[in-house]
């Protein structure tokens, strides 16, 4: 088993190309035809398309794969199709957004934990997306697509909310990324988290099994709420929690995750009563403003949300062998916790 911890081993590998896109303006006026590389490899039609047709709404994405208008090798295909190496795919002429006024993603590389010629582990800094949308121009994955121009293919393995730094992992190649995701599908992964929560958590409370709901806001902003088992929409969503330290108003938690929900964490621990310090989506609003201004904890001004992904431990899609990483508590974390010590 390989264990790292802020730091990767050996050097660089070669570094290889990003996915494609269809080149040209905001539109193909006529039909066009492109050939499945290495990067798209043993994708679905529907999401080859979805990554290709920019802007265009999915509704119109599945229509025309449904009227035959998108043909694989000349044939009909079913949206569901896997794509092989070296196949045509006709696409039919289509409007899309026009994104030629809009500035590309700024180059940044971000701490490297693990890297090889499958997949990259980066350290993400709190206050970066992961990726762009609902309102965010760019995340983690634009800006190390621009990094790395000769990438053939980078894309996101899991996700980490924007507020969440730690552990990231990216797949450099499709086979990697199936792999990795089944595991992360099945359970097979281990993530561990340090959680900074207000007041003393029950050392007894090691468990929460409480379903989990997401709904969108009057504003549509998404969010999630605990719901009874027999909620229509409840998905069970499991937590496991251990105290790693306890300060005078405040404790660390070591926190699990054996499914994964959207904000599982952040709702599971704001259901016990203990939201985490810093958290402006299910916190403590009053605690959060203290905290910020430097007044809960004085001298000390912490303005962001205490929720780190430390450790990460999944098989190599590869080899087999187990990888444990472990992304190290970043400075203004060790900071607090020190005035807290």
């Amino acid at each position: 088993m390989q264990r790292i911890i802020g730091g990767k081993p050996g050097g660089r590998p070669k570094a290889v190309q990003p996915p494609g896109t269809v080149p040209g303006p905001a539109a193909l006026p006529a039909v066009a035809r492109v050939r499945v590389d290495e990067g798209s490899e043993g994708q679905r039609l529907d999401n080859f398309l979805l990554k290709l047709f920019k802007g265009v709404p999915k509704t119109h994405v599945y229509r025309v794969i449904r009227s035959g208008e998108v043909r694989v090798n000349k044939g009909r295909a079913a949206a569901d199709t896997r794509l092989a190496l070296g196949d045509e795919v006709r696409l039919p002429p289509v409007r899309m957004a026009d994104r030629s006024a809009e500035p590309p993603a700024p180059a940044r590389e971000f701490p490297v934990v693990f890297e090889d010629e499958h997949l990259i582990a980066v350290d993400k800094p709190a206050g970066v997306a992961v990726h762009g949308g609902s309102g965010v121009s760019f995340g983690v994955i634009e800006q190390l697509r621009q990094a790395r121009p000769a990438a053939k293919f980078l894309e996101l393995v899991h996700r980490l909310d924007k507020e969440t730094s730690g552990l990231l992992l990216l797949a450099k190649k499709r086979s990697a990324l199936t792999a990795l995701q089944d595991q992360f599908r099945s359970r097979e992964t281990g993530k561990t988290y340090a959680a900074l929560v207000p007041g003393a958590w029950p050392a007894n409370k090691k468990v929460i099994d409480v379903p989990l709901h997401k709904f969108l806001t009057a504003e549509g902003e998404r969010r999630v709420r605990t719901v009874e088992v027999d909620h229509d929409q409840a998905r069970r969503s499991i937590t496991l929690v251990k105290v790693a330290k306890k300060f005078t108003d405040f404790t660390l938690l070591d926190v699990t995750i054996k499914t994964g929900r959207t904000h599982q964490i952040r709702v599971h621990l704001a259901h016990e009563g203990h939201p985490i310090a810093g958290d402006a989506k299910y916190g403590d609003f009053a605690l959060n403003k203290s905290l910020a201004r430097g007044d809960a904890v004085p001298g000390h001004k912490f303005p962001r949300m205490f929720l780190h992904a430390r450790r990460l431990r999944f098989e190599h899609p590869a080899t087999g062998e187990v990888i444990e990483l472990e992304a190290p508590l970043p400075t203004e974390c060790e900071a607090l916790l020190k005035v807290l010590r």
